[in-house]
Protein backbone atom coordinates (compact mmCIF):
# COMPACT_ATOMS: atom_id res chain seq x y z
CA UNK A 1 0.00 0.00 0.00
CA UNK A 2 0.76 3.55 -0.25
CA UNK A 3 2.79 5.01 2.63
CA UNK A 4 0.48 7.18 3.94
CA UNK A 5 1.23 10.96 5.00
CA UNK A 6 0.80 10.50 9.16
CA UNK A 7 3.98 8.58 8.44
CA UNK A 8 7.20 9.99 11.00
CA UNK A 9 10.04 11.28 9.73
CA UNK A 10 13.01 11.47 11.77
CA UNK A 11 16.23 14.00 10.77
CA UNK A 12 19.75 13.33 11.34
CA UNK A 13 20.33 15.96 12.58
CA UNK A 14 22.47 15.93 15.54
CA UNK A 15 23.14 12.67 14.46
CA UNK A 16 25.75 10.19 13.19
CA UNK A 17 25.46 7.11 11.66
CA UNK A 18 23.52 5.77 7.76
CA UNK A 19 23.72 2.67 5.89
CA UNK A 20 26.66 0.01 6.63
CA UNK A 21 27.73 -3.58 5.64
CA UNK A 22 28.59 -5.68 8.10
CA UNK A 23 30.74 -8.94 6.36
CA UNK A 24 27.48 -9.19 3.82
CA UNK A 25 24.98 -7.94 5.88
CA UNK A 26 23.17 -4.76 5.03
CA UNK A 27 22.78 -2.49 8.22
CA UNK A 28 22.24 0.96 9.21
CA UNK A 29 22.58 2.54 12.62
CA UNK A 30 22.31 6.23 14.20
CA UNK A 31 24.27 7.32 17.48
CA UNK A 32 24.14 10.96 18.65
CA UNK A 33 27.32 13.48 17.40
CA UNK A 34 29.72 13.39 19.81
CA UNK A 35 32.19 11.48 22.03
CA UNK A 36 31.52 8.97 24.94
CA UNK A 37 29.90 5.13 24.20
CA UNK A 38 25.84 4.70 24.66
CA UNK A 39 24.08 1.98 25.49
CA UNK A 40 23.22 0.00 22.24
CA UNK A 41 19.84 -0.71 21.06
CA UNK A 42 19.28 -3.57 18.60
CA UNK A 43 16.10 -3.13 16.19
CA UNK A 44 14.76 -5.84 14.74
CA UNK A 45 12.27 -5.05 11.17
CA UNK A 46 8.76 -6.95 10.69
CA UNK A 47 8.65 -8.41 7.57
CA UNK A 48 9.36 -6.81 5.21
CA UNK A 49 12.83 -6.08 6.76
CA UNK A 50 15.14 -3.24 6.86
CA UNK A 51 12.37 -0.41 4.92
CA UNK A 52 12.19 3.28 5.87
CA UNK A 53 10.08 3.45 8.85
CA UNK A 54 12.63 0.67 10.69
CA UNK A 55 15.64 3.33 9.91
CA UNK A 56 13.37 6.12 11.26
CA UNK A 57 12.81 4.28 14.25
CA UNK A 58 16.48 3.48 14.25
CA UNK A 59 16.77 7.00 14.48
CA UNK A 60 14.32 7.72 16.95
CA UNK A 61 16.11 5.81 19.04
CA UNK A 62 19.37 7.65 18.64
CA UNK A 63 17.71 10.64 19.37
CA UNK A 64 16.52 8.84 22.84
CA UNK A 65 20.58 8.71 23.55
CA UNK A 66 21.48 5.76 22.18
CA UNK A 67 23.41 3.36 19.86
CA UNK A 68 20.74 2.15 17.70
CA UNK A 69 21.54 -0.21 14.85
CA UNK A 70 19.80 -2.22 12.61
CA UNK A 71 19.84 -5.18 10.25
CA UNK A 72 18.24 -6.74 7.11
CA UNK A 73 17.42 -9.64 7.40
CA UNK A 74 15.89 -11.12 4.71
CA UNK A 75 18.94 -9.88 2.01
CA UNK A 76 19.40 -13.71 1.11
CA UNK A 77 15.68 -14.21 0.21
CA UNK A 78 15.40 -11.61 -1.64
CA UNK A 79 13.03 -7.58 -1.13
CA UNK A 80 10.24 -7.83 0.34
CA UNK A 81 9.28 -4.25 0.21
CA UNK A 82 8.86 -4.82 -3.48
CA UNK A 83 6.21 -7.98 -3.36
CA UNK A 84 3.19 -7.18 -4.05
CA UNK A 85 1.31 -10.03 -2.16
CA UNK A 86 1.01 -9.72 1.69
CA UNK A 87 0.87 -13.70 1.35
CA UNK A 88 4.04 -13.89 -0.66
CA UNK A 89 5.47 -11.56 1.78
CA UNK A 90 4.74 -13.99 4.72
CA UNK A 91 5.94 -16.92 3.14
CA UNK A 92 9.38 -15.39 1.83
CA UNK A 93 10.02 -13.98 5.32
CA UNK A 94 8.85 -17.59 6.97
CA UNK A 95 12.14 -18.73 4.95
CA UNK A 96 14.11 -17.54 7.42
CA UNK A 97 15.30 -19.64 10.40
CA UNK A 98 16.20 -19.00 14.02
CA UNK A 99 19.26 -19.89 13.97
CA UNK A 100 20.39 -17.56 11.02
CA UNK A 101 18.57 -14.81 12.35
CA UNK A 102 20.91 -15.08 15.77
CA UNK A 103 23.64 -15.19 13.93
CA UNK A 104 23.27 -11.92 12.14
CA UNK A 105 22.29 -10.58 14.86
CA UNK A 106 24.88 -11.75 17.03
CA UNK A 107 27.71 -10.05 13.94
CA UNK A 108 25.74 -7.09 14.14
CA UNK A 109 26.18 -6.65 18.05
CA UNK A 110 30.37 -8.18 17.41
CA UNK A 111 30.77 -4.99 15.16
CA UNK A 112 28.62 -2.44 17.19
CA UNK A 113 31.20 -4.09 19.98
CA UNK A 114 34.05 -2.82 17.93
CA UNK A 115 32.30 1.03 17.47
CA UNK A 116 34.30 3.70 19.80
CA UNK A 117 30.78 5.24 20.39
CA UNK A 118 29.13 2.04 21.19
CA UNK A 119 28.63 0.10 24.58
CA UNK A 120 27.91 -3.32 24.27
CA UNK A 121 27.45 -3.73 27.78
CA UNK A 122 24.38 -2.24 28.05
CA UNK A 123 22.17 -4.25 25.22
CA UNK A 124 18.70 -3.69 24.34
CA UNK A 125 16.71 -5.08 21.83
CA UNK A 126 13.69 -4.27 19.96
CA UNK A 127 11.35 -5.21 17.28
CA UNK A 128 7.81 -5.42 15.62
CA UNK A 129 5.46 -8.06 14.24
CA UNK A 130 8.32 -10.76 12.92
CA UNK A 131 10.71 -8.63 15.32
CA UNK A 132 8.90 -8.90 18.05
CA UNK A 133 8.92 -12.33 18.09
CA UNK A 134 12.61 -12.25 16.84
CA UNK A 135 13.14 -9.96 20.46
CA UNK A 136 11.38 -12.87 22.92
CA UNK A 137 13.68 -15.53 20.73
CA UNK A 138 16.96 -13.72 20.83
CA UNK A 139 16.61 -12.65 24.33
CA UNK A 140 16.63 -16.52 25.20
CA UNK A 141 19.47 -17.03 22.82
CA UNK A 142 21.83 -14.33 24.14
CA UNK A 143 22.25 -14.13 27.71
CA UNK A 144 24.13 -10.83 26.63
CA UNK A 145 21.10 -9.01 26.39
CA UNK A 146 20.03 -6.76 29.08
CA UNK A 147 16.43 -5.88 28.22
CA UNK A 148 13.79 -6.26 25.20
CA UNK A 149 10.93 -4.69 24.31
CA UNK A 150 8.59 -6.95 21.63
CA UNK A 151 5.82 -5.03 19.92
CA UNK A 152 3.31 -7.37 18.93
CA UNK A 153 5.34 -10.43 18.27
CA UNK A 154 3.55 -13.93 17.45
CA UNK A 155 4.24 -16.70 19.98
CA UNK A 156 3.59 -19.75 18.08
CA UNK A 157 6.23 -22.04 15.98
CA UNK A 158 6.22 -21.38 12.49
CA UNK A 159 7.88 -24.73 10.79
CA UNK A 160 10.05 -26.08 9.16
CA UNK A 161 12.26 -22.68 9.77
CA UNK A 162 10.78 -21.87 13.21
CA UNK A 163 10.23 -24.89 14.75
CA UNK A 164 9.77 -23.38 17.88
CA UNK A 165 8.08 -20.18 19.40
CA UNK A 166 8.20 -17.79 22.46
CA UNK A 167 5.85 -20.37 23.89
CA UNK A 168 7.78 -22.77 23.71
CA UNK A 169 11.16 -20.99 25.90
CA UNK A 170 9.69 -19.05 28.75
CA UNK A 171 12.31 -21.24 30.84
CA UNK A 172 14.88 -19.55 28.89
CA UNK A 173 13.76 -15.80 29.08
CA UNK A 174 15.16 -14.60 32.49
CA UNK A 175 15.88 -11.34 31.25
CA UNK A 176 13.32 -8.43 31.74
CA UNK A 177 11.12 -8.21 28.43
CA UNK A 178 8.41 -6.02 28.16
CA UNK A 179 5.71 -7.48 25.69
CA UNK A 180 3.59 -4.90 24.12
CA UNK A 181 0.04 -6.00 22.50
CA UNK A 182 -3.33 -5.24 21.21
CA UNK A 183 -6.66 -7.02 22.49
CA UNK A 184 -7.42 -6.63 18.72
CA UNK A 185 -4.95 -8.25 16.73
CA UNK A 186 -6.42 -10.78 14.71
CA UNK A 187 -3.05 -12.52 14.37
CA UNK A 188 -2.22 -12.82 17.74
CA UNK A 189 -4.90 -14.28 20.18
CA UNK A 190 -5.11 -13.12 23.48
CA UNK A 191 -5.24 -16.86 24.91
CA UNK A 192 -1.61 -17.18 23.29
CA UNK A 193 -1.05 -13.70 25.47
CA UNK A 194 -1.69 -15.42 28.31
CA UNK A 195 -0.46 -18.04 27.65
CA UNK A 196 2.95 -16.59 27.84
CA UNK A 197 1.95 -14.86 30.95
CA UNK A 198 1.44 -18.55 32.61
CA UNK A 199 4.60 -19.68 30.60
CA UNK A 200 7.10 -16.72 32.55
CA UNK A 201 5.18 -17.13 35.71
CA UNK A 202 5.86 -21.31 35.77
CA UNK A 203 9.55 -20.73 35.52
CA UNK A 204 9.61 -17.20 38.15
CA UNK A 205 10.79 -15.24 34.99
CA UNK A 206 7.32 -13.24 35.25
CA UNK A 207 9.27 -11.17 37.92
CA UNK A 208 11.74 -9.84 35.27
CA UNK A 209 9.41 -9.74 32.09
CA UNK A 210 5.78 -7.68 31.67
CA UNK A 211 3.35 -7.49 29.29
CA UNK A 212 0.87 -4.86 28.41
CA UNK A 213 -2.13 -5.14 26.53
CA UNK A 214 -3.76 -2.48 24.47
CA UNK A 215 -7.37 -2.82 24.57
CA UNK A 216 -9.57 -2.32 21.37
CA UNK A 217 -5.99 -2.01 19.41
CA UNK A 218 -5.11 -4.04 15.92
CA UNK A 219 -1.62 -6.12 15.31
CA UNK A 220 0.88 -3.30 14.06
CA UNK A 221 -0.37 -0.33 16.06
CA UNK A 222 2.85 1.23 15.96
CA UNK A 223 3.59 1.75 12.33
CA UNK A 224 3.39 5.14 11.54
CA UNK A 225 3.02 4.74 7.74
CA UNK A 226 0.31 1.99 7.53
CA UNK A 227 -3.70 2.14 8.21
CA UNK A 228 -3.32 -0.30 11.16
CA UNK A 229 -1.68 3.05 13.15
CA UNK A 230 -2.74 4.07 16.65
CA UNK A 231 -1.48 7.19 17.60
CA UNK A 232 -2.47 7.18 20.98
CA UNK A 233 -1.50 3.29 21.74
CA UNK A 234 1.84 3.94 19.49
CA UNK A 235 3.18 7.01 21.83
CA UNK A 236 1.91 5.66 25.28
CA UNK A 237 4.15 1.99 23.90
CA UNK A 238 7.40 4.13 22.75
CA UNK A 239 7.38 5.81 26.43
CA UNK A 240 7.10 2.70 28.14
CA UNK A 241 10.02 1.50 25.79
CA UNK A 242 12.45 3.83 26.77
CA UNK A 243 11.24 3.93 30.39
CA UNK A 244 11.95 0.47 30.15
CA UNK A 245 15.28 0.43 28.86
CA UNK A 246 16.40 3.62 30.92
CA UNK A 247 15.13 1.27 34.35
Amino acid sequence: EPILAQAIKTPMDGLDGGDVKIGDIPAYYAVPKGKGKRPVVIVVPEIWGMHEHIKDVTRRLAKAGYFAITNEPYFRIGDLTQVQDIKEVIAGANKLSDTQAFEDIDKVVAWAGKNPRANTEKLGITGFCRGGRTVWMYTAHNKKVDAGVAWYGSLMPIPPAMPTGPLDVTDKIDRPVLGLYGSADQGIPMDHVERLRAGLHAFGNDKKSTIHVYEGMPHAFNADYRPSYRKEAADDGWKRMLAWFKK
